[in-house]
């Protein structure tokens, strides 16, 4: 049987990423992205691509229903959709703050809803791994809105894997810091700030999408076959550990 997975947010340097392991290892893809010509730019003709906003009920099943079409049912879901919006709470705009959770939280709901229905249509098995975030673990300053969202994926996650469970269908997430992406690009621009980022870390660094992308496409193999239900740090000890100050 063919191995088929769906990407979401594919054309983000973690969907990128993704979508190139497990390539790699020999899958079948759909890759989506609320922007056709951001797919091709990415992908150019390579894998099934649909243009679809999976925030919404109706964008999340056409991406279903597409890939139905194509005879390509997806038994992985990697969810790379999401955006950072930073501000304290009082000065976030309403916008900016209902934006936050649409791509981080809602997006998810509904593309991990329409995911879930079309195994059980089927009555296959599968594994989804969504993208939390550290912030979502510890208080930081003027993350309230990310942290908010993520912490409600978690929760879905969570909720998920056990719903599902009886159904062979596994439910983890990621959790990590702050990474090389697009997404971040902006909070690491000037080299001060870049070496603030880092230095905020146990272990300090900027984290790499290949290394996550590395631990998502672990969660969706055969090899976490007894894993669902937990959220998988990568955040070189931001969320856990105080190191020794000297």
């Amino acid at each position: 049987m063919n191995k088929i997975a769906l990407v979401t947010g594919a054309a983000g340097g973690v969907g990128r990423a993704v979508v190139a392991r497990l390539a790699a290892d020999g899958w079948q893809l759909i890759v989506s992205s609320r922007q056709a010509e951001n797919l091709k730019a990415a992908f150019g003709d390579l894998h099934l691509q649909v243009a679809a906003d999976c925030s919404t009920v109706a964008g999340a099943r056409y991406i279903m229903q597409v890939a139905a079409d194509h005879q390509m049912l997806p038994t992985a879901l990697a969810h790379c959709v999401g955006n950072i919006r930073l501000g304290a709470l009082h000065r976030m705009s309403e916008a900016d703050f209902n934006d936050c959770l649409s791509a981080n939280l809602i997006s998810a709901f509904h593309t991990l809803s329409a995911f879930v229905g079309g195994l059980r249509e089927s009555r296959l098995a599968g594994a989804a791994v969504l993208v939390s975030s550290a912030a979502a673990r510890i208080g930081t300053p003027n993350h309230e809105a990310v942290a908010a969202a993520k912490a409600g994926l978690e929760g879905l996650v969570r909720g998920a894997a056990a719903s599902y469970a009886a159904n062979g269908i596994r439910v983890n997430a990621v959790a990590p810091g702050i990474m090389e992406t697009p997404a971040a690009a902006g909070i690491i621009a000037s080299p001060a700030a870049r070496e603030a980022a880092a230095r905020q870390y146990p272990l300090p660094g900027i984290g790499s999408p290949d290394e996550l992308a590395e631990l998502m496409v672990w969660l969706l193999s055969d090899a976490a076959a007894r894993v669902t239900g937990q959220i998988w740090s990568l955040d070189g000890g931001f969320s856990s550990i105080r190191p020794l100050v000297k």
